[in-house]
């Protein structure tokens, strides 16, 4: 199985829209290995958006993800990153298209309410600047025999 990191950030969890996020995720199928709020300090935004630093939008960026909580969470099942990319939409929130999550409740580039890796490799650098191994948790869930082919 793939993992996958998504983040609600904080307009999103100022939103009040993490039980709806969550809820999208186990309805697709996705089970969840990690879950928790927290806090994103600027020197955690450094590790985070390290391939950004230097670009004109990177201080907004660090103001923004510093500004409130965020809801960390590791989504497992087949397919895991390119499933969850879908779930979330393009990064515009107004031009994603509805059944998304950006479509749903995005208005805004900038404020897009939710973060997924791009990449497994990404998913992999991702989980391990936000989890300790000890925080990600292995096991079945009852109904995967009826989610996924045989």
């Amino acid at each position: 199985m793939e993992r996958t990191l998504v983040v609600v950030k904080p307009d999103g969890v100022q939103r009040r829209l993490v039980g709806e996020v969550l809820a999208r995720l186990e309805r697709k199928g996705l089970r969840l290995a990690g879950l928790k709020l927290t806090r994103v300090t600027p020197a955690l935004a450094e590790k985070m958006y390290a391939e950004h630093k230097g670009k004109d939008f990177y201080p907004p960026l660090v103001d923004f993800i510093t500004a409130s909580p965020v809801v960390a969470i590791v989504a497992e099942g087949r397919r895991a990153v390119a499933i969850v990319r879908t779930l979330l939409g393009p990064t515009n929130g107004p031009e994603a298209p509805g059944g998304t999550i950006r479509g749903d409740f995005g208005m805004s580039r900038r404020h897009n309410l939710v973060h997924g890796s791009d990449s497994p490799a990404s998913a992999e650098r991702e989980i391990a600047i936000l989890f300790a191994k000890d925080e990600l948790h292995d096991y079945q869930i009852a109904d995967e025999t009826w989610v996924y082919e045989r």
